[in-house]
């Protein structure tokens, strides 16, 4: 892949580096934040090569690339100029934006937490293998070395705040060396013994200072920082030039401190409570209800973007009653949808199909979903419906078992381990089965629940010409047949004029009459030529052979009735077409349901030789589509 090539392609079709605020990338996809989300092109990138998918949600114009996407991120930002993970200050394009509120607020949780994923990702799976070096034997608590691997594993999650300072000061737009102050003030030891002494606290001898936890906090700093960045602009506005260059940070310090201590942080840390009461009281009356949802939507929820909306609960979970029981549904999920698009693998035919389906299964297995979303399960529809159905039992049998996660991470088999209970929520109660639960039903029954029912939807949309030829081993190059014979056009049962279901084609009032009963919906030409006529219905079509010999094909009896429901037309008049190449597909339980016989009648409507008869194959006898059936 040409990185920078396609770098320079994107830009032009997003309507140029001129309608680009901000860039940034996560796993698999570029997220620009536009000017104008009615400028790009959108058709043009999603057949650009190298281009996965569009999806235009929750505030960003996201392109899915995959695990190229750094490499092409860097060529983006090199082309356009563009400061790295930082979205460009534009004043006016911000006047101009016109997203709803909803979409907004899903863009800044996205920006805010995209940051600091990997290093509580990181400290969570630390914790959880020491857990598992602790039960092994391997490790001993109390020791120099388990401090000291326990002191990297709690200070992401103890210091939360601080790492979200900074996140949050690049997305609200003031000073991050403020933000990481009050962030500390938050934390400062004196200031948490006053507040945690017993005594009534209070600032300048009448606001009240409640207490609150802001360890490991979430909401608290969010709120703090955002209201410094209104501070901010406001003190940057009224101060006169020659002491703005101490009057702003001295005044958005103070003043922001001082509203988180007294109204901001208590106000967050009751949020924070009541998002733990929730869960919390969740996960005893109905514990199946969250894993299951997000096990069946969590696709649909990628596709929006919308799945961000589950990170902040997750995290505040981890960090406040250190287990979560929300985001564990995205576990079967991914694994679910890893298991539908290796199905596809094994059973496509298509080379192209083969390698794309089975690196993106695998890498969603792991935990990175897109690939295959975009790639595979969407493009075919089938596989999407068997990977909800497989994360929802997953994530069902996880609800009923009480599953929780003590860690953060991409959810996928690498982040397993961040499911063996540590020293905390050993204290809590869990043991090691809730780490042999969340591999049986996010792992085992996931995949085995997507792999069965990807199979048996293939077998229906195959039955029902749903599948494309391409992926049947059906290829424009698939008819080696001489110019002057004719095939099955569809796979089935031959059948002789006698036992046609209309009199006008059993009685051969137009010439020459066999029939095939069909067994799927794909309808192909029984010769080598041209179609010179079909209907848009798509219940019939002529085909003049390069000998001059008429042909019809006529799909069903008394089908023009349905008058195209059910017929998806592949080719048009004037086409070249090969023995056994598709023209036509059908549903066939459509027809049937709507009482009609599906079969395929081919009728020899011009001879060349009017006195000449073919000799076909014996009637009754099950045919293939391609399959010569003249003697």
């Amino acid at each position: 892949m040409d990185y920078k090539e396609l770098a320079a392609k994107i830009l032009e079709l997003i309507g140029g580096k001129d309608n680009v605020s901000g860039v940034v990338h996560c796993a698999t996809r570029l997220r620009f934040t536009l000017k104008d989300d009615k400028k790009p092109n959108t058709d043009s990138i999603k057949k650009t090569k190298g281009v996965l998918s569009v999806v235009n949600a929750g505030g960003q114009y996201q392109i899915v690339i995959g695990p190229d996407v750094p490499q092409v991120y860097q060529e983006v930002i090199s082309l356009g100029g563009f400061e790295a993970s930082a979205a460009i200050d534009d004043p006016d394009a911000e006047k101009q934006d016109n997203r709803s509120r909803l979409s907004k607020i899903l863009e800044s949780i996205a920006s805010i937490f995209q940051p600091i994923i990997p290093a509580i990702t990181g400290a969570g799976l630390l914790k959880a293998l020491m857990a598992l070096f602790a039960w092994l034997g391997w490790l001993k608590s109390g020791t120099q070395t388990y401090i000291i691997l326990n002191a990297i594993s709690d200070a992401a999650f103890y210091f939360l705040p601080i790492l979200l300072a900074a996140s949050c000061a690049r997305k609200f737009k003031c000073n991050q060396g403020n933000a990481l102050a009050l962030a500390g003030m938050l934390l400062y030891p004196q200031f948490i013994a006053l507040i945690n002494g017993g005594d009534p606290v209070t600032f300048l001898g009448f606001l009240p200072v409640t207490k609150a936890p802001y360890a490991s906090s979430v909401i608290p700093i969010i709120l703090g920082v955002w209201f410094m960045s209104v501070v901010e602009r406001y003190v940057q506005k009224i101060s006169p030039q020659a002491v703005k260059f101490f009057s702003v940070p001295l005044f958005s310090l103070v003043i922001s401190a001082t509203a988180t201590i007294t109204v901001l942080g208590p106000l967050g840390s009751w949020a924070s409570r009541l998002i733990e009461a929730l869960f919390t009281w969740m996960n005893a009356a109905i514990p199946w209800l969250v894993p299951t949802v997000v096990g069946i939507f969590s696709p649909l929820l990628v596709m929006t973007g919308t799945h961000y909306g589950l990170i902040p609960i997750g995290t505040n979970n981890l960090a406040t009653v250190k287990w979560d029981s929300v985001v564990i549904g995205m576990l079967p999920s991914n694994v679910a949808q890893g298991a539908a698009g290796l199905a596809v693998a094994l059973r496509s035919k298509n080379p192209d199909t083969k390698q794309q389906a089975s690196s993106a299964g695998l890498t969603a297995v792991l935990g990175i979903t897109e690939p295959v979303l975009y790639g595979v399960n969407m493009r075919f529809t089938f596989p999407l419906y068997a990977a909800m159905i497989g994360g929802g039992l997953g994530g069902l049998y996880m609800g009923l078992t009480r599953v929780a996660r003590f860690a953060g991470g991409s959810p996928g088999l690498l982040v397993l381990p961040g499911y063996i209970p540590h020293a905390e929520a050993l204290a809590l109660g869990y043991t090691m089965s809730n780490f042999m639960h969340a591999v049986i039903g996010g792992v085992v029954i996931a995949f085995v629940g997507a792999w069965v029912f990807c199979n048996i939807f293939y077998d229906i949309w195959k039955k029902q010409g749903k599948i494309p030829p391409e992926e049947l081993g059906i290829t424009d190059e698939a008819s080696a047949v001489p110019d002057d014979v004719i095939v099955a056009a569809v796979n089935g049962t031959l059948i002789g004029p006698e036992d046609i279901k209309d009199e006008m084609f059993s009685q051969q009032t137009m010439g020459q009459t066999i029939a095939i009963e069909p067994s799927d919906g794909t309808i192909a030409s029984p010769v080598n030529g041209t179609i010179e006529m079909i209907f848009p219905t798509g219940h019939a079509y002529g085909l003049r052979m390069k000998d001059g010999t008429g042909l019809l094909v006529h799909i069903g009896v008394d089908t023009v009735n349905l008058k195209g429901q059910g017929f998806t037309v592949l080719k048009k008049q004037g086409d070249a077409v090969k023995a056994g190449e598709p023209v036509v597909r059908v549903d066939l339980e459509a027809v049937r349901g709507a009482g009609y016989s599906p079969q395929t009648i081919i009728v020899i409507t011009e001879p060349v030789k009017e006195d000449e008869l073919v000799s076909f194959i014996g009637f009754g006898q099950p045919v293939t589509r391609g399959d010569v059936i003249v003697k």
